[in-house]
């Protein structure tokens, strides 16, 4: 059978992968569109289980947020490497993602993944990701994501796709709330209040704190205060309310909140790759390997 460039070109739509793979499929598939893009998906599959060692612990962060800015879904895609993460196809995948956790809420990533990648198709998103797998070449993979749902403010902020946070504010307004997103991303609060520290984190603190201040050699009752003080720097540092607003630091994210009417109920701040270990490689010490396997 003859294959026509139009037929490749319907493959090439619905895999995304190469003219070349998709042209030697459908000569294999006798002209079967569903048979050839199955033998695209089963090599896409050969291609996830060599790469299964490899680390990705590089990609992208895509936030999605509905028109009336009530729901919004926020995801956590990995690659291998920068280069591939910032190309169009991996960014393109990442927003349809971060849209279906919003629009279709899925209970985890097992459910997310058995979900259509686009409105009114079939093709799912794990099925999206085996041919972008096979198209770049790289071991990529939905590492996490959350969707809120809410009737306050939902605002966001992505930096350079490697950090992303979702800020859910009573009151105030859409440029307070994606201003304070950015705080968030710039400094990096573990929680919104101190009285949300666990007391363990803070007994441990203070352990420490009391070890540093006995060897002043100053009275008790001085490094009683000493350690107090020390423990409410501590306790602001790591909570947003009690951080130096970025856009101005003479005030505190709790007196900006204060000013405009507003209470921040919670967030969640993403970065690219953060708790995975990244395995480090000797490029000479694999070179030197093949070489001696080959």
């Amino acid at each position: 059978m003859t294959i026509s460039a139009q037929m490749v070109k319907e493959l090439r739509e619905r895999t995304g992968l190469g003219m070349m793979e998709c042209k030697a499929a459908l000569t294999e598939a006798n002209g079967d569109m569903d048979a050839a893009a199955d033998i695209l998906r089963k090599k896409a599959g050969a291609k996830l289980e060599k790469k299964s060692g490899r680390t990705a612990a590089d990609g992208a962060i895509a936030i999605h947020t509905a028109s009336d800015g009530k729901t919004a879904g926020i995801v956590e895609i990995n690659s291998e490497t920068d280069f591939v993460a910032k190309g169009d196809d991996f960014l393109d995948f990442a927003r349809k993602v971060a849209a279906r956790v919003a629009t279709s809420n899925p209970s985890d990533i097992d459910a997310l993944l058995k979900m259509p990648a686009d409105d009114g198709k079939t093709t799912t998103i794990a099925q999206s990701l085996e041919a972008l797998v096979a198209k770049l070449g790289e071991k990529m993979g939905v590492r996490r994501f959350e969707r809120w749902s809410s009737a306050a403010a939902i605002g966001s902020y992505v930096h350079g796709r490697k950090i992303g946070v979702l800020v859910e504010l009573k009151g105030g307004d859409a440029e307070l709330a994606k201003d304070i997103a950015m705080h968030v991303a710039a400094s990096r609060p573990e929680c919104v209040s101190k009285e949300q520290v666990p007391a363990e984190r803070i007994a441990k603190e203070k352990e420490i704190f009391v070890e540093q201040a006995q060897q002043s050699g100053k009275p008790a009752n001085i490094i009683e205060k000493m350690v107090e003080g020390r423990i409410n720097k501590f306790l602001n540092e790591i909570s947003l309310l009690g951080q130096p607003f970025v856009k101005d630091p003479d005030t505190t994210v709790e007196k900006l909140l204060k000013s405009k009417g507003a209470q921040v109920l919670r967030f969640v701040r993403y970065e690219v790759g953060e708790g995975i270990e990244k395995k480090a490689s000797d490029f000479a010490a694999e070179v030197m390997a093949t070489v001696k396997g080959g």
